[in-house]
């Protein structure tokens, strides 16, 4: 209902987040959340919830606390929770200064969000721009005679994915038999780093899996996984094996491993794999069959080089620039739960 505050009440990520509903409709909660109503009159729920929302990793441990799931939390221990109280007068002038004090704030992360999202579609379009048309913006181009891209440099040529690259059909790894992850945003990587870099629980095989006898994986191979289909095959810098739900592939003539790193993982080409219309909802993957038929572009071997060197300079300038703009974004966020939480607890 309208001025309820929600509060989530399990998982190890979100527990304790507050959420202050505003609307005027009835919705229905699930058991994930805990919904706090005011039935006090000397209380505002909008005070509560902005107590609430500062203060979540104080009583996160308390209510988890003597819990079997230790991330699941406690209704009757919060039913039992001291909350200091100014007067109601007292509230409507804190809740309103921090409903314009947060607003404003939130204005500045919003601009710099889009900023971001700015960078991220330029570095998108550059990556497009590069992998399908080269460098040169004077280069004379040519119809590609392939539907997904319209015009290439005259001097490149297209040919089938399957003459270029090939499956790997070994099992075991005789460098080292470390279980590797196939992930859209690190490439195909071991599983224990995968999970510390997402901070999030991998899907792990059993102790006594027989590694040996999982998929090889050699440093260049690229993988297709379920999840191709959203963004793109995936490259491996490491040496190990991976579940044989993958398809492992590696190329039979020399090229620049940078430069297909960047085309596989390439919007336009995300959207050829796309139409090979292989059902994920039937459980089934991009067959390299498909992708083997697909014509994709082959710049000379130099100009593959210096593709990949201009990208890599592009990509990494734009990620030192987002990387800065999500620190002032985390700043903000630090000085908005600050005024929160100075007001709420009457330091201020």
């Amino acid at each position: 209902m309208k001025n309820d505050v929600l509060l989530a009440s399990t998982g190890g990520g979100v527990l304790g987040k507050t959420h202050f509903f505003e609307q005027d409709e009835i919705y229905v909660a699930d058991g994930h959340v805990t919904i706090i109503r005011c039935i006090e009159k000397e209380m505002l729920s909008k005070y509560l919830y902005y107590f609430f929302s500062v203060n979540y990793d104080t009583f996160n441990m308390v209510m988890a606390e003597g819990s079997t799931n230790q991330t699941e939390l406690q209704r009757d221990l919060l039913m039992n929770m001291y909350i200091p109280l100014p007067t109601i007068e007292i509230q409507a002038k804190i809740t309103n200064f921090l409903d314009e004090k947060c607003a404003e704030i939130d204005l500045l992360v919003n601009d710099i969000q889009q900023q971001i999202e700015v960078l991220e579609q330029y570095k998108r379009s550059v990556i497009t721009e590069a992998v399908t048309k080269g460098i040169d913006p004077n280069v004379e181009m040519k119809d590609s005679g392939i539907e997904w891209i319209n015009k290439i440099p005259k001097h490149w040529v297209t040919i089938k994915g399957k003459y270029l690259f090939i499956q790997r059909s070994e099992r075991g790894n005789l460098k080292e038999l470390q279980l590797l992850s196939p992930s859209q945003h690190f490439g195909v990587i071991p599983q224990s780093l995968l999970e510390e870099l997402s901070t999030q629980n991998v899907v792990k095989v059993k102790e006594d899996t027989d590694l040996s006898l999982f998929k090889t994986v050699h440093i260049g191979d690229f993988c297709i996984s379920l999840r191709s289909f959203q963004g793109g095959f995936e490259y491996s810098k490491y040496e190990g094996v991976v579940s044989p739900a993958y398809t492992v592939f590696y190329p039979i003539n020399t090229i620049c491993d940078d430069y297909y790193k960047y085309l596989f993982k390439d919007k336009t080409f995300i959207g050829v794999i796309n139409s090979f219309t292989m059902s994920l909802r039937d459980g089934k993957n991009i067959a390299f069959e498909d992708f083997g038929n697909t014509y994709i572009p082959v710049p000379p071997l130099k100009e593959q080089y210096k593709i990949a060197e201009f990208l890599n300079k592009i990509i990494e300038q734009t990620h030192l620039i987002i990387t800065e703009k999500k620190k002032q974004i985390e700043k903000l966020e630090i000085y908005k739960k600050s005024i929160i939480y100075e007001y709420v607890t009457g330091k201020r």
